[in-house]
């Protein structure tokens, strides 16, 4: 089975490099990626809704049926029951595969068409349950755009050549329990980490690595096999949440996916993102709109699980805004969080929203560990009220964008003892090119440590009192609890000296033999 995953899986990247060397010089990186994903959702929903509608009237004896190829017209009879059931509708002219079929033939209004069909997509929810699931989706795949060609023209020959390269894609033919990997949320994460790769900075905002992600969720399933609700308050393209959906089975989070994010193509991208990985419309709800200032769930909360890779050290209203000093969330650490870095405001917020019985594990970047101010403050109430459980600090250039080596903080309210633990998994890392990755054993090894909890083993963990935490100012650095192991070569001051009394008898016995042979030469 490992085989042929790795067999689709290489298949399913060439064919995407393919689609972006055709592109290449015409869209390019997030523009690029933009297209790719819509075309691909594009494709899902008409496979999708395809197949339900035909499995559904082959298994009620009718042999032959194709919902493909049936008409508008008889199709229409049955679009409430399919919205209500689905979460939207598209005629069978206008899926994905038929409108391939007539645009290869034909392709001078294409750009049309898709509008169109776009615009009727999103119509098919207004209304209904899912409206806000749908609402927006295709807002970024904007078929007019001067990016595609500068003329009508060419930009019908570019959608053409863009339908066809996800056409191309093996993605189980409209059955995709065929495949062995879950083809079309990997289409979507290789995208999205090929563009964070080569994006730098502005790249890794979007994206959480795969690894780090699998560590987060499995550090807050730890002794569980289902969750009620899973959250993040800065979700961005949505990967840590569908990380649950992946180890559990998305029917073992049974209340199902929530998250906000502010930006609103990574908003669009995360909702795409989820029906990409088959979460229907009515297992997930994910909001728009600033977390910390303006947030959306909290008729949802209190939540089981909360991962988060929130940006950081961003600016926030913090004490520019008085609301906030009374916002729930915010006022019992009696301090806000700087406005020049909101980290802990995240911290805070996820903090309030996490149940009893729940875990948090949230990554952030060392500065927060150890600075003096509002943030010492606000660490001293975390670690007062016993509500850190683990510090772990990372190996440097995990992530795209920055080399250095972040934390994850774990939260818990309902813990035994008045303890922390610190891990150091600095070294728990492979080199890949010019990064740092986390492998399958470099997880386990920090989940073994982290779920054991012993006291200490040395130069990597330590359970920590909390009294101690305290006299030390608060400070929560991983280096300040773990001694670091020396790995410089320890030097015998015997051998050395005489290694160095030789050096000089050999020093003296050439001057000695140089001087003879000048004096030869001298005559």
């Amino acid at each position: 089975m490992d085989n042929k995953k790795e067999t689709e899986r290489a298949e399913l990247h060439r064919t995407i490099w393919g689609i972006a060397n055709d592109l290449r010089g015409s869209v390019d990186g997030w523009d690029f990626k933009q297209y790719v994903l819509g075309m691909l959702f594009y494709r899902y929903i008409s496979e999708n809704l395809d197949r339900y509608i035909s499995k559904g009237e082959i298994e009620a004896g009718n042999k032959d049926f194709s919902y493909a190829k049936l008409s508008d017209e008889d199709a229409l009879t049955a679009k409430d029951d399919i919205v209500k059931e689905k979460g939207f509708f598209i005629l069978p002219s206008k899926l994905f595969g038929n409108v391939l079929t007539k645009a290869n033939k034909d392709k001078k209004d294409l750009n049309e068409k898709l509008e169109k069909i776009f615009k009727e997509i999103e119509g098919s929810a207004t209304g209904t349950d899912s409206e806000d699931d749908f609402k927006g989706l295709f807002d970024d795949i904007d078929v007019n755009s001067n990016k595609l060609g500068p003329t009508v023209e060419k930009r019908n020959e570019m959608l053409v050549k863009l339908m066809n390269g996800i056409a191309s894609m093996n993605l189980g033919n409209g059955d995709y329990s065929d495949n062995s990997i879950d083809a079309f949320g990997d289409a979507y994460e290789y995208l999205m980490g090929m563009y964070a790769s080569n994006a730098g900075k502005s790249g890794g905002e979007y994206y959480t690595p795969q690894e780090v992600s699998e560590l987060l969720t499995k550090i807050t399933l730890v002794g569980k096999t289902t969750v009620n609700k899973v959250y993040d308050p800065a979700c961005g393209s949505g990967s840590l949440l569908l990380k649950f959906a992946k180890i559990l089975g998305a029917d073992n989070v049974r209340l199902g996916f929530y998250g906000q994010e502010i930006n609103i193509t990574t908003y669009n991208l995360c909702r795409i993102n989820m029906f990409l990985h088959d979460v229907s419309y009515d297992k997930f709800n994910i909001k728009l709109g600033d977390t910390l200032t303006d947030p959306k769930h909290w008729d949802d909360e209190p939540f089981e699980a909360i991962v988060s890779n929130p940006p950081y050290s961003i600016k926030w209203e913090g004490d520019d805004n008085p609301i906030l000093i009374n916002d729930q969330r915010f006022s019992p650490a009696g301090v806000l969080a700087p406005k020049g870095k909101a980290d802990l405001a995240f911290i805070m917020h996820s903090l309030s929203w996490l149940a009893t019985n729940g875990t948090a594990a949230i990554v952030c970047f060392p500065g927060i560990m150890y600075r003096g101010g509002a943030e010492q403050k606000i660490r001293k109430y975390l670690v007062d009220n016993n509500y850190i459980d683990c510090i772990i600090q990372l190996p440097d250039n995990l992530f795209f964008g920055t080399s250095i080596a972040t934390c994850i903080m774990v939260l818990k309210k309902g813990k035994a003892e008045n303890k922390t633990l610190f891990i150091d998994a600095s070294k728990e890392c492979v080199k890949v090119t010019n990064s740092n990755k986390l492998s399958p054993e470099n997880i386990e090894n920090i989940l073994k440590i982290f779920t054991e909890r012993k006291d200490q083993i040395d130069y990597v963990s330590r359970l920590v009192k909390n009294a101690e935490i305290a006299a030390n100012e608060y400070n929560l650095s991983v280096s300040s609890y773990v001694e670091a192991e020396d790995t410089r070569e320890v030097i015998d001051i015997k051998v050395l000296n005489k290694e160095i009394e030789e050096i000089v008898a050999k020093e003296n016995t050439l001057r000695t033999e140089i001087d003879k042979i000048i004096r030869e030469i001298e005559g």
